[in-house]
């Protein structure tokens, strides 16, 4: 069967594979190591606002921490997916019962297997520092969103915060960073509605423009 033409896998992108390398080892006690970031999930996903009824994305869901939370927005009616990349992060949304919450999809966030316009609201936490090309992801997560459908880009801690817990300085050319933010966002078809680039906590909400063109 090795020798058949097509049976080799494609190689994984480079970025894909450092994520999966950083993540895969972490899974387990993920959640854990940060116990008190409940309230601000519950907070971003409460701003995100998913219609009731409606398909929330949850893109890079990790181990499923907002699932139970967005599964509640939506209502039984509505559907909610999470994806990621990592196998071992979405074995553990299994473990801990996820997957009664929600479906879940191992997949690349700048490649997803939906149709275009065919989701009402994503959550996106602690996914743009992961993409090789950050805009190219929220083209991407735009394709999928209906127009007038929202977008949380979102961090339970500050930016400042968070590069200090990895040992470094908020990079200059940041793409979190609020004016950077909204430049990126708006060339993606997004209306920008709210930057809290606070200390305790980084929250975007975006509208998708009525215009998909």
């Amino acid at each position: 069967m090795g020798g058949e033409a097509g049976s080799e896998q494609p190689p994984v992108r480079p970025d894909l594979a450092a994520t999966r390398a950083f993540f895969a080892p972490r899974a387990t006690g993920w959640e854990e190591r940060f116990p008190d970031d409940g309230p601000a999930f519950a907070a971003a996903v409460e701003e995100l606002g998913p219609p009731r009824g409606g398909v929330v994305v949850d893109a890079a869901c990790g181990t499923g921490r907002a699932l139970p939370l967005l599964r509640r927005a939506v209502g039984l009616s509505g559907t909610v997916i999470g994806v990621d990349v990592t196998p071992e992060m979405l074995a553990e949304a299994v473990r801990r019962g996820r997957h009664s919450e929600a479906a879940l999809v191992l997949g690349d966030v700048s490649h997803l297997p939906f149709r275009g316009a065919s989701v009402d609201a994503v959550l996106a936490a602690g996914l743009l520092p992961h993409l090789a090309n950050p805009r190219a992801g929220l083209d991407e997560l735009a394709r999928l969103t209906c127009p007038g459908g929202r977008l949380a880009l979102f961090h339970p801690i500050g930016r400042e915060a968070l590069a200090a817990r990895h040992g470094g300085l908020v990079e200059v050319d940041d793409i979190r960073a609020e004016p950077a933010i909204r430049a990126a966002l708006s060339r993606s078809g997004w209306g920008t509605e709210l930057v809290d680039d606070g200390a305790d906590r980084y929250l975007v909400i975006a509208v998708r423009s009525s215009n998909c063109g």
